[in-house]
């Protein structure tokens, strides 16, 4: 047995945790901070908390709020070019999993020359090594759906190509992240709920992964456990401190799957569908594919011992066959409010499935190749097709 295990970043988890921000040893002097275009993270004081705690550590900053819910790179290269002109030596992400991955990318081009397009890998990316290390990056988020404060990926969109594609490495971890729950507290139940199903599936996701190891298993397990057990409630009563914890101790741990595992296909096929449609809520997509994504997969018989232990990780604790966790997932979603979720709400259309086809394969290619079961072009169009409503 062989394995390489690099997760660098320090997590600072639980109920208040914001506020011991000023304890800890911070990677500079002046800080980009990024959030979304929205108004959420002003509204319920968290930027506030913030710029308090920045004012007791003796660190001043920037604000770049920008970050749309599907962000992209020309935001990225505003960003980057307002970090310079501010000169701000290390980036803080605060709030949703566009934020924080916003602030990497950011953390990424405010120390480099070039467009960001020149160093993913995909589409019409060139691939390019970084030459020069990111700024430091901190991360503090405020839901609990991507894992981004646990590893180094950053997902940002093209606008004139519609190309939606995940690049990070080594040096894209976060140095600092902070968890508190209670900065979750205010997330609506539908945006639980997307943002759930999306840690759900990085778990679910790195376990079939064929790279899947014993580490990543253990994060996978216990994330699904915890999404099973406490996602409900954290939807369905939203004040509920206890299932937000749990949520979010799941959503870190899906971070983990990430940096040690990784997403296989069905993530390369919902990219291409909020690349096109950028309305479309990430986690929203994925569930709207997964029932008949996981069918197929159930139906090959190439990962019936995992897809029992899933299953079983999920809540069915008597499952004995593959088929048990689409059941159990189906259950979830019903449990959540999410199982009728409709492609045409969100103006997809069944003629765009073979566009979608290629934009997954062009883009996140590279994801269909970690997968359990190869899976043909028939197959995709398939599994959209019978998706679709």
């Amino acid at each position: 047995m062989k394995f390489s295990y690099y997760i660098p970043t320090k997590i600072l988890f639980g109920q208040g945790q914001l506020l011991t921000l000023h304890n800890q040893k911070l990677p500079g002097k002046k800080a980009l901070i990024v959030i979304s275009s929205g108004h959420s993270v002003r509204r319920y004081g968290y930027l506030d908390l913030l710029e308090k705690e920045l004012y007791l550590a003796g660190v001043s900053y920037a604000l770049f709020d920008k970050v749309q819910p599907n962000p992209v790179e020309s935001t990225v290269m505003e960003g980057a070019r307002f970090s310079r002109k501010e000169g701000c030596d290390f980036v803080i992400g605060l709030g949703g999993g566009s934020s924080i991955d916003s602030a990497k990318a950011i953390a990424v081009m405010a120390a480099n020359e070039g467009d960001y397009w020149d160093y993913v890998s995909g589409g019409t990316g060139k691939g390019n090594p970084v030459p020069n290390n990111p700024l430091p990056i901190v991360a503090i988020t405020t839901t609990a759906g991507t894992g981004t404060e646990a590893d180094p990926w950053m997902v940002i969109t093209k606008e004139d190509t519609r190309e939606k594609i995940g690049f990070g490495y080594e040096k894209t971890f976060p140095v600092l992240s902070v968890v508190d729950p209670e900065l979750m507290l205010s997330v609506p139940a539908k945006l639980t709920a997307y943002q759930g199903f999306d840690a759900l599936f990085h778990s679910t996701e790195g376990y079939l992964n064929t790279t899947a190891f014993p580490i990543s298993d253990l994060y996978a397990l216990k994330s699904i456990e915890l999404i099973g057990k406490s996602l409900p409630a954290a939807v369905n009563h939203g004040s509920d401190k206890e299932a937000r914890s749990n949520v979010a101790l799941a959503n870190t741990l899906s971070g983990m799957v990430e940096s040690t595992s990784g997403c296989i296909s069905e993530h390369a096929i919902e990219h291409a569908m909020s690349a096109l449609h950028p309305n479309l809520p990430h986690g929203a997509g994925l569930i709207m594919i997964s029932r008949e994504y996981y069918t197929l997969i159930a139906q090959k018989g190439a990962c019936r011992e995992r897809m029992i232990r899933m299953a079983k990780a999920l809540g069915d604790t008597g499952a004995e066959q593959a088929m048990d966790f689409v059941s159990a997932l189906t259950s979830l979603q019903k449990q959540c409010g999410v199982n009728s979720l409709k492609m045409s709400s969100y103006g997809i259309r069944p003629e765009e499935f073979p566009n979608l086809l290629k934009n997954s394969r062009e883009n996140m290619g590279h994801l269909y190749s970690v997968d359990p079961i190869k899976l043909s072009d028939d197959d995709v169009i398939s599994i959209l097709q019978k998706s679709f409503c």
